[in-house]
């Protein structure tokens, strides 16, 4: 007897200024999964918030299939959101940012009663903002990187006094919601400061001004629900000064080093630091931990992203990869962990 195929629903595109990342991820899982074992439908999320039904396979896509993206848009597909119920059918929601992975869309899918790949409402808005992940790590005992936290309407003179007394130039500010570098700034005086947080204000109402340190980056995936399990961490070697949005998906200036050239001890410790902070948050499914190794021998978790970029060549699949586990494989152990959560969230509703 012939089992019948299960269903995935992509959705990919979204709000966030993230977007075309989302496509890029989205493309990569729609060509890797086991074609034999699913059925794929892709919905795609319009820069303006709209939902558009897009492709359907029953098998792997050619090579030069594409997406629909913002610029190719078929506006006579559009259907209300809620559209994308399907009984039975698992929603690997490919989004990146705010609107993605900051628990709105977790929500909405929770109330259409749908399982997902990814973390929950609260993980992944915990995640989302910089300011209250620090605040949840702090109070598990995870060291961070010194900070200062600026929102909207305080005194900015006696926040860049704080930022002059505690921290020491060069500082990073960051907008508190958004990922991808998108809106980071480094300020090496204080006048560059301030023109940082006017641009890191235009993005969020909560800022984040964290002390430059001299880093390797290195990041750790997690995987599991409650059991979740720490990989072995690749580092990011960069050829530019500072990793910014350009650099880390136009130009593609990076270079990945997976198993990360570290000791044991160094190793055991990020490990070790990424699962308690996954459980911190409430982490299911999946998440990437990144961590700054100082040239002082400090480690600091930065931040966990719980969609990290999801394309073959992304760390989080490779690291999985080093760890025997495919690309393809993983994309099915991330439908599994969902549907295992989907259950036991329903069953917790008495």
């Amino acid at each position: 007897m012939k089992m019948s195929k299960q269903q995935i629903i992509l959705l990919y595109g979204g709000r966030s200024a993230e977007r075309k990342v989302s496509v890029l991820s989205a493309e990569s899982v729609m060509r890797a999964i086991n074609y034999d074992k699913f059925f794929v439908k892709t919905y795609f999320i319009t820069q303006a918030g709209d939902f558009i039904k897009t492709q359907e396979f029953s098998s792997k896509p050619a090579d030069d299939e594409k997406l629909m993206t913002n610029d190719t848009v078929i506006e006579s597909q559009k259907m209300k959101p809620s559209d994308i119920y399907e009984e039975g059918a698992t929603v690997f929601p490919v989004l990146h940012g705010p609107m993605g992975e900051d628990g709105s869309i977790q929500g909405f899918l929770e109330v259409l009663k749908m399982p997902y790949v990814g973390c929950n409402i609260l993980s992944s808005s915990v995640a989302m903002d910089k300011i209250t992940t620090k605040r949840v790590l702090a109070s598990a005992g995870i060291p961070q990187v010194p900070y200062v936290a600026v929102i909207e309407d305080e005194n900015i003179e006696e926040k860049i006094a704080e930022v002059e007394a505690n921290l020491t130039y060069p500082v990073f500010t960051k907008p508190s919601n958004m990922g991808s570098s998108v809106g980071i700034s480094k300020s090496e005086n204080q006048d560059e400061l301030r023109s940082a947080l006017k641009l890191a204000f235009k993005y969020d109402s909560r800022v984040l001004i964290e002390q430059g340190v001299n880093a390797r980056e290195i990041e750790v995936g997690l995987l599991g629900n409650e059991e979740a399990q720490s990989s072995l961490p690749g580092e990011v070697v960069k050829d530019v000064a500072f990793y910014d949005y350009e650099a880390k998906y136009i130009d593609n200036k990076i270079t990945m080093s997976i198993p990360a050239k570290l000791s044991d001890d160094v190793i055991s410790i990020m490990r070790q630091h990424a699962e308690k902070a996954f459980r911190a948050i409430g982490g299911v499914g999946l998440a990437r931990c990144d961590f700054f190794y100082t040239d002082k021998g400090e480690i600091f978790l930065n931040e966990l992203n719980t969609m990290p970029g999801f394309t073959q060549w992304s760390m989080y699949p490779l690291l999985w990869e080093n760890m025997g586990i495919s690309y393809t494989d993983l994309i099915e152990k991330l439908v599994r962990l969902a549907q295992e959560m989907f259950t036991k969230r329903e069953k917790h509703l008495l």
